[in-house]
């Protein structure tokens, strides 16, 4: 998929749409090995496929936070502003985690602009996200990021 290319003064006119999906991404156990050693999350149910296989999942997922920092690449596949000196991750908020992905899934993510407001030297963005694993009934992260888009 190619990114919804937009300038700055385009952005206001995004508020209420939907954009993406992005392309499907795969989680796999290294990725959430990885991120384990990372953050020093080694509970089992992230790490241990034959302990997990006997837990609620039936195999391993991916650390919520994990899937929630995937938002950032997956969004720059959906939207690029063009005419910016810089962009900023300003944060996030209302973030939760209504369902597992397990390794293995392939995760995708649509947004929708939620707001833009004009803020000294640029533009903040606010993005509602939701990502979500093939086939899934709901999405495995919801958030609102916060970016900052600077002339």
């Amino acid at each position: 998929m190619t990114a919804k290319n937009v300038t700055l003064a385009e952005l206001q006119d995004l508020v209420g749409q939907e954009l993406g999906p992005c392309e499907a991404r795969e989680i796999t156990q290294d990725q959430v090995n990885t991120f384990a050693d990372a953050t020093g999350d080694h509970q089992y149910i992230h790490v241990d496929p034959e302990r997990a296989a006997e837990g609620p999942y039936g195999t391993t997922i991916a650390h919520g936070f994990l899937t929630l920092s995937l938002t950032l690449p997956m969004f720059a596949e959906i939207l690029e502003v063009t005419d910016v000196s810089a962009k900023i991750n300003y944060g996030l908020e209302k973030v939760r985690f209504p369902a597992p992905v397990k390794v293995g899934e392939r995760v995708s993510m649509t947004s929708v602009v939620a707001d833009v407001k004009e803020i000294d030297g640029g533009v903040q963005l606010e993005v509602d996200n939701a990502v979500t694993a093939e086939g899934a009934s709901k999405p495995a992260v919801v958030a609102r990021s916060v970016l900052r888009f600077y002339s």
